[in-house]
């Protein structure tokens, strides 16, 4: 069923125009992008549209600060790619039910930023790292960071953090010790997420003295996976999911010691070469948000499949197997006349847990604006999903089991 479905997926998009039984009328719903949470349809769910700055917003990240503030940060301007394209930010105060109009964090002229991802190293003190490219030339991305020390009020002139060519990051910092550090990120030496992508490969970046030296680590064999999502299962387990070029599934490394990797195996989890996050919760569950779908079941070349439906997984024994999965948002396909298709998009999500215990699901809503989902651990198990994987087919062993989380 899943290969008969991307043949599918394919064939929509090489269909010529005279194809016109395909065209189906669609109409968007409206949506109110004021930042006010409301109820969402999904009972027992709040949902907020974030404010519009500029024409395109897309991959957020969101914190929870030590102060009970919630602040999303995400790329906006033209188009991805466009000259400007900034790193702007909306923040939901403690106790608040609306997220402010976003405000301009970073902006360089003739580049495109993205990939904001911030942390927060003590009280108060923030770090925002993003990447500047030149168009649409990910190979001349680099990281920068910037520094705030009120919460994100006010923020430092950005400076170089690692200027290598095609250096990208996207998921959150992992906190080893006090003081020692891991930043998850990824390189891109290819001319697309498709064409030579096959080339992309991840890495970690450690510092045991609080970001004044670095050490690389690279991810042997991740040739084609990327932006991995790293949590800390115990005291000597690291648990890293990535990013598929192939669009095929998840894959997973493992390591005791955050530098050392296993090499990628793949999990039981569709990937369509778009973004995920994963993230431990203070009860030692994980929970993993995805598209879940994908374009091929074997790895052969790289390809994108639909970004719909988004759903969030939860495992409670260290991602050995993903028991509940619900869609968050399943979306529409249709036909335009004049033979290009196009489907709705929710992408690139962030997830996180507040000091209340909520969770805050944020991600690209058909890059107008970014959504925001809050529930708590036990809405997950009350739904359900319509995507290629569903919780029964956990019955098939993952490649590689991993031991439930014993320590913290």
């Amino acid at each position: 069923m899943r290969i008969l479905l991307s043949q599918l997926a394919l064939l929509v998009c090489i269909l010529p125009a005279s194809f016109s039984q395909a065209h189906t009328t669609h109409k968007e719903l409206p949506i109110r992008a004021d930042g006010i949470i409301r109820p969402s349809s999904l009972k027992g769910a709040r949902m907020a549209y974030l404010p519009k700055l500029f024409l395109m917003s897309h991959a957020s990240n969101s914190i929870a600060l030590r102060n009970g503030d919630i602040l999303c940060f995400y790329f906006s301007g033209k188009a991805e790619g466009a000259s400007n394209v900034a790193i702007v930010m909306s923040r939901l105060s403690k106790g608040a039910y609306r997220w402010t109009k976003p405000v301009v964090v970073a902006q360089r002229a003739a580049h495109s930023l993205q990939n904001p991802v911030p942390f927060e190293p003590s009280a108060g003190h923030l770090w925002l790292l993003y990447t500047a490219q030149v168009g649409l030339n990910e190979h001349t991305a680099e990281i920068f960071r910037q520094e705030s020390i009120d919460n994100g009020r006010t923020w430092s002139k950005p400076t170089v953090l690692f200027a290598k060519p095609g250096s990208y990051d996207r998921n959150k910092f992992v906190v080893m010790k006090p003081g020692e550090w891991m930043l998850p990120m990824y390189y891109m030496p290819s001319a697309s997420i498709v064409e030579g992508a096959n080339q992309d490969y991840s890495a970690v970046q450690i510092t045991t003295d609080g970001g004044r030296h670095w050490k690389e680590c690279a991810i042997p064999g991740s040739d084609g996976l990327v932006q991995p999502s790293v949590v800390k299962l115990s005291a000597h387990r690291y648990l890293a999911l990535m990013r598929s070029r192939d669009a095929d599934w998840i894959y997973q490394a493992t390591s005791a010691d955050g530098c050392d990797w296993s090499r990628p195996i793949a999990t039981v989890l569709p990937n369509n070469n778009s973004s995920i996050q994963l993230m431990r919760l203070r009860d030692g569950h994980l929970v993993l948000a995805f598209n879940n779908s994908q374009a091929q079941t074997v790895r052969g070349k790289p390809m994108v499949s639909w970004r719909r439906p988004l759903s969030v997984a939860l495992s409670v024994n260290g991602g050995n197997t993903w028991d509940w999965v619900r869609d968050v948002e399943r979306g529409r396909l249709w036909m335009k006349w004049n033979g290009d298709e196009t489907a709705d998009e929710y992408s690139y999500p962030s997830i996180i847990q507040a000091m209340d215990d909520v969770l805050y699901l944020s991600f690209t809503y058909n890059r107008k604006t970014i959504k925001v989902m809050s529930f708590r651990e036990g809405w997950i198990k009350r739904g359900t999903t319509n995507g290629e994987y569903k919780p029964a087919d956990s019955v098939h062993e993952p490649a590689h089991a991993l031991p439930a989380p014993q320590e913290n």
